[in-house]
């Protein structure tokens, strides 16, 4: 039988999301800054996955504390630089500072530049099973005895797809194509990855953006302040309490091509030169990540006051501008 009377209510407004977003160095921070003072009560959640890690704080370059101070930013300095985050993690924890910020008044705003985080939010995680600890602890120990080369060719005959989009030293992501094949007989890329952004948030996708060769001189610049500003003892102090670049907040882009001067194979100014050309890489591929995710509002993040425009209407109307039709 119809419900006649929910055909006269009115549809259920779904509350606004502004998700901000663009690649290294573009200048996330700056613009968030400005935002506030147009805008006010908001608070980030932040979506960077080096930044979720304590004393990682000049290679993840953190926004500063005076800004952190003025604007309250959520999931920075959480985990210690050996414990594990993912996407999962990341949408749970996202998903209750959401609530617990709006009822506070204030307007939440995912702002970050780690792409399978922001994806895996805007268009929900994929159906693969959870993690399963027993079995990861068993691949760890194997990779350890055996070596990570064993597992690669393993992970080649049960889900060869799935090897193929993976680097030969990317061990969290091997471990875990590897650990869905053994918990539940499949590979990994027989799951199912959602597309669309999904129905229970209004989303308005912002992407900040600048021409390419003025992105590649920030970053130039970017990495030369962070070795004036300490990078060097930050990394030894690190490496002194006991972490290793097999670590997870290690493994980051300002951390990890350290290993090579650890090895004796690299000079300073070639760790310099390495950072510099794998953040550029980077750069490269969060672009063409962001620019296959629909309804984005393209903007220059020096030009706030138009983009702050467009968030207020789209705060105060609540209508989908991007993201979900």
């Amino acid at each position: 039988m119809i419900d006649r009377d929910s055909l006269r209510r009115p549809p259920l407004r779904r509350a606004p999301l502004l998700v901000i977003f663009g690649p290294t160095a573009v200048g996330k921070t700056a613009f968030i800054e400005e935002l506030h003072s147009r805008l006010g009560s908001i608070e980030i959640i932040n979506a960077d996955s080096i930044q979720v890690y304590r004393r990682l704080d000049i290679g993840a370059a953190k926004p500063p504390a005076q800004l952190r101070a003025l604007v309250p930013h959520h999931l920075i300095d959480i985990l210690d630089p050996a414990e594990q985050f993912n996407a999962g993690r990341f949408v749970h924890r996202a998903e209750e500072l959401i609530r617990q910020i709006r009822e506070r008044g204030n307007t939440p705003v995912l702002c970050g530049g780690t792409a399978y985080y922001l994806r895996s939010f805007i268009t929900g995680l994929p159906d693969s099973p959870p993690g399963d600890p027993e079995i990861r602890r068993a691949l760890k120990t194997e990779a350890e005895r055996r070596g990570l080369g064993v597992l690669l060719e393993e992970l080649a005959r049960v889900d060869p797809l799935t090897r193929s989009r993976l680097q030969d030293r990317d061990c969290y992501r091997i471990l875990r194509a590897l650990e869905v094949y053994r918990s539940s007989g499949r590979p990994l890329s027989s799951f199912t990855n959602p597309t669309e952004p999904r129905q229970d948030h209004a989303f308005l996708l912002v992407g900040l953006l600048r021409e390419r060769s003025e992105l590649y001189a920030r970053i130039e610049q970017r990495v030369e302040r962070m070795f004036r500003e300490g990078l060097v003892e930050e990394v030894s102090s690190l490496l002194a309490e006991g972490l290793s670049f097999q670590d997870p907040g290690m493994r980051g882009i300002g951390y990890r091509e350290f290993f090579e001067l650890r090895k004796g194979c690299a000079t300073l100014q070639d760790v310099k030169e390495l950072i510099k050309r794998n953040s550029r890489r980077y750069a490269k591929r969060q672009i063409t990540f962001f620019k296959s995710l629909p309804g984005v509002h393209w903007s220059d993040p020096d030009a706030v006051e138009s983009t702050a425009e467009l968030i207020r209407a789209f705060l105060a109307g609540g209508a989908p501008v991007g993201g979900a039709p």
